[in-house]
């Protein structure tokens, strides 16, 4: 399996041509005031009619607002997803590896190419000739080593993954570095989409305090955490100076705040996560890119010692009252993607073994089992104080109660606030999460959630046969073998109830008719080192 490297200047232009000629409906314009956009057979790919903008042209500021702003500079501070500052990252750093959403497979970036052996285990990645950081050192085999290994001692997301993978990194030159795995895995590029692929430079922690020292396509201009980050184009960028003389990262909480900002033309871009907004960007005709994960919605259940989750009767009449119809229905509107199955009918890894069903006799059933053996019926649930999220608490709320639960709702003031009370204190019982397991690798995210290994399991779930089936899972050559894995994982999780599976996720990341060359990656995160403004078009 080779990886080979491609025109990236090239590979923008066809993905404008593709957004301009051959998406859904021909919607007039992507700030509110088109015909709605039709994306209910897309996916994953670029909806709507976007105006051809013509050559690219230099200057302006592009302003997105992602899911949450980022608390500091540095993607090992597991700000290298999509929704958690991966895009912001991307933009700093770069990624060795890109995902093509389009194609279907993983495509050179700041590296030259990836090659496999035959059995997937040991895989070559060789660098491109002339690359730099911004502060004109090379991006050398020595630097991507460096950057990997800060990454892991500083436990990035992905550590754990890292380390249960790899068992060796060589460099034999400086253009090249060899990683040797444990056990075959032909999904081993999407490490190179995200943290670990995010090359930071050596010259980072020179004074001691680490400065953020990329090779993508912006530098850092101006940082306020959690309130905004302005980045500057780098000259020095591999792929040539970005049309863009600056990218703007504003923290905006509110969904619809965001959708509205958009539209008002404050923005030019936007991630909506929440089914609601993303209904209401599509009806107003806005063009842009969706993707679509597994367990977008799903609410974690702490098993640690002392909480009541850590009784399966708890945890069963907690799943058993969940209706993931009404959820819908009342939390999102009416517009998400309700279901318990791990993998619905439209992932590639949906299998024959169905999700749980809503039973509120059994749920009534466990939790009286619990209660006579001393349990007081309480629990905390942990949310976002944010009007959407609200409803969805409340939802949940309504739901329990209904089979004898007393829930009390904790509102976090942010999402980073949110993930402390979870991540960190694990001060809760039932908490509003999300798994978001892309289909191109469904491992990566499974074992991070549901390890008894990983500092990820926020649920605290420990089970060795699921760890069994994790290893399984990485190590199938075949999409049979994996989805057959699959199937036996949804067993198991009917039976344990680790968490509430309420919904798959489809996400929308819109943007303004003026806005060009947005190329997307893997999990949401988006690339703007080709994006550019046209000039008379409407915002």
């Amino acid at each position: 399996m080779t990886v080979s490297t491609i025109s990236r200047r090239r590979l923008s232009t066809a993905l404008t041509t593709l957004a301009a000629v051959s998406i859904l409906l021909a919607g007039c314009s992507s700030s509110g005031a088109g015909t709605p956009t039709d994306a209910s057979d897309v996916m994953t790919g670029l909806v709507g009619h976007q105006p051809d903008g013509g050559e690219p042209v230099a200057g302006g500021t592009l302003s997105y607002a992602t899911y949450n702003g980022v608390s500091s500079l540095d993607p090992a501070d597991r700000q290298d997803g999509g929704a958690t500052g991966g895009s912001e990252m991307a933009a700093i750093y770069d990624l060795l590896m890109r995902y093509d959403p389009e194609a279907k497979e993983y495509v050179p970036q700041l590296a030259q190419s990836l090659t496999a052996n035959g059995d997937n285990t040991v895989w070559t990645l060789t660098l491109r000739d002339g690359a730099t950081f911004s502060d004109g050192t090379p991006v050398d085999a020595d630097a991507v080593r460096w950057s990997i290994d800060r990454y892991l001692q500083k436990k990035g997301t992905h550590t754990q993954v890292w380390n249960v993978s790899v068992a060796e990194v060589t460099s034999p030159d400086a253009s090249t570095v060899v990683f040797t795995l444990k056990q075959p895995w032909n999904e081993f590029p999407i490490m190179f989409t995200t943290g670990p692929g995010m090359v930071v430079a050596p010259s980072s922690m020179a004074s001691g305090t680490f400065a953020p020292v990329g090779a993508g396509p912006f530098t850092v201009e101006r940082f306020a955490s959690q309130d905004e980050l302005v980045l500057a184009a780098n000259p020095s960028y591999w792929g040539g100076k970005p049309h863009l003389d600056r990218l703007r990262f504003p923290a905006i909480v509110s969904e619809q705040g965001k959708l509205d900002a958009l539209h008002a033309g404050d923005i030019q871009a936007a991630y909506l996560r929440a089914a609601e907004p993303v209904h209401n960007a599509l009806t107003a005709g806005d063009v842009g890119y969706v993707y679509t994960v597994n367990m977008g919605s799903v609410f974690a259940l702490n098993q640690r010692p002392g909480r009541a989750s850590e009784d399966v009767r708890v945890r069963k009449a907690i799943v058993a009252a969940f209706d993931p119809a009404v959820f819908d229905a009342r939390g999102e509107a009416g517009q998400g993607m309700p279901g318990s199955d791990m993998f619905q009918d439209w992932s590639q890894w949906h299998g024959d073994v169905p999700g749980p069903s809503f039973d509120p006799d059994a749920a009534r059933k466990y939790l009286d089992e619990a209660k006579a053996d001393g349990y007081d019926g309480k629990l905390v649930y942990a949310g976002l104080n944010e009007p959407g999220a609200q409803q969805r608490a409340l939802t949940v709320q309504s739901m329990l109660q209904a089979v004898g639960f007393t829930v009390d709702i904790v509102y976090a003031s942010s999402i980073n606030d949110l993930v402390k009370r979870m991540y960190a204190q694990h001060d809760y019982d039932i908490g509003e999460s999300g798994f978001n397991v892309i289909d191109e690798s469904p491992f990566t995210r499974m074992y991070g959630n549901l390890s008894s290994a990983s500092t990820s399991n926020v649920l605290s779930y420990q089970n060795s046969e699921m760890d069994a089936l994790l290893t399984d899972l990485q190590t199938a050559t075949t999409d049979d073998d994996r989805r057959r894995v699959l199937e036996n994982i949804q067993t198991l999780v009917d039976d344990t109830a680790p968490m509430v599976v309420a919904s798959a996720g489809k996400y929308f990341i819109p943007w303004s008719s003026n806005a060009h060359g947005i190329t997307p990656s893997s999990d949401g995160i988006m690339l703007f080192g080709d994006a550019w403004l046209a000039p008379g078009q409407p915002s």
